[in-house]
């Protein structure tokens, strides 16, 4: 348990979180949506600092960011908690629960056991394993880095000055409070636009559209790198109309922003749904090209040459993918070796 950072004191003991833009007012002794952020005597406190609840090595592509480090591993972990609730979420065993428990009579005690059953693992102790094994990036991932801000914060500070770069893959739901405070620290993301409907966001993941939307744009303004996902949910958010309004959001920020059109399986609680078509994720990828994104993917089934990357300027076949691993890179520290177009992203 750490004190947050993120915060602001209220009268009565209240106190307001600013690590995301739900801002909870909290109560004493109560926490915030996420669940792991509890106010304690009228100060805020962060429940999982140090606490991990999902660590592994990864490949950066399975974040998924194709145009960052392209073949290189990367240090992945998260926490307890989210300040959004999906019903489709993939990694809800470690996301919901502290949600799902807050009105629980006997939640302390329910929260205690999950977070006593999380791998002791401080900022210090990450840096190190990367610095021991030479992985040159570490992801804040699997839940919402946002809600464990605290932890992510002092684990990207720590790594910055020993030259690790250090990635978020968010649902975008930043304040600005804690944009401002960790932007000098953070060198790319992955941001998820689960759709471009309010009602989507509100009804399906419990939360609003339009701050998703300004972070997109506050990140690519920040000279963070950041490549975008959705999640394309058959009957949910696969319209034409609808994958043809974010394709074109995108772009209005960069062209040259990547967007990754991955397919649904059933999950969580959202089993009426079926799992995406192969055409469905064609034609989402063929929206993005016709708006003018010089990158898209598809991602979750085996694609084809729709997982590569092509020299938007001479369309040489620059990165070939199997899944979330290279197969070929035809890449010289980002510039087509056939053209020598520049291709956008992080490349060393």
């Amino acid at each position: 348990m750490k004190l947050a950072l993120m915060q602001k004191q209220l009268k009565n003991k209240l106190v307001k979180c600013t690590a995301c833009s739900q801002y909870c007012i909290i109560q004493p002794n109560s926490t915030g949506l996420c669940g792991i952020r509890k106010n304690v005597n009228g100060k805020l406190y962060l429940l999982v600092y140090g606490k991990a609840a999902a660590v592994n090595i990864d490949p950066v592509e399975k974040k998924p960011l194709y145009h960052f480090l392209p073949g290189s591993k990367i240090f992945s972990f998260g926490t307890l908690g989210c300040d959004f609730g999906c019903l489709f979420c993939q990694n809800w065993d470690i996301s919901q629960p502290t949600r799902e428990i807050r009105f629980e009579k006997n939640r302390d005690e329910l929260l205690k056991e999950m977070i006593d059953r999380c791998d002791n693992l401080s900022p210090k102790q990450i840096v190190d394993y990367c610095l021991k094994y030479k992985l040159p990036s570490i992801a804040y991932t699997y839940n919402e880095p946002a809600v464990f801000f605290e932890y992510a914060y002092d684990t990207a500070k720590l790594a910055k000055k020993y030259g690790i770069k250090n990635v978020f893959v968010s649902n975008g739901y930043e304040s600005k409070e804690s944009l401002n405070k960790i932007k000098k620290y953070l060198d790319a993301a992955n941001i998820d636009l689960k759709s471009f409907s309010e009602e989507f966001y509100l009804k399906i993941c419990k939360a609003k559209l339009e701050p998703v939307l300004k972070n997109i744009e506050n990140f690519y303004n920040l000279g963070i790198w950041i490549e975008v996902t959705t999640l394309i949910i058959p009957g949910k958010n696969d319209s034409e109309k609808e994958l043809k309004q974010i394709a074109e959001f995108i772009a209005s920020i960069s062209k040259g922003i990547p967007w990754h059109v991955t397919a649904f399986h059933p999950d969580y609680k959202m089993f009426d749904a079926k799992p995406t078509q192969i055409s469905t994720l064609i034609k989402a990828y063929k929206i993005g090209k016709n708006a003018g994104l010089k990158y898209v993917y598809i991602g979750n089934v085996a694609a084809g040459k729709y997982e590569n990357t092509f020299c938007p300027n001479c369309g040489n076949e620059c990165i070939s993918r199997i899944g979330f691993f290279n197969i070929k890179n035809n890449l010289e520290k980002g510039k087509c070796k056939k053209c020598g177009y520049i291709l956008e992203g992080v490349w060393e």
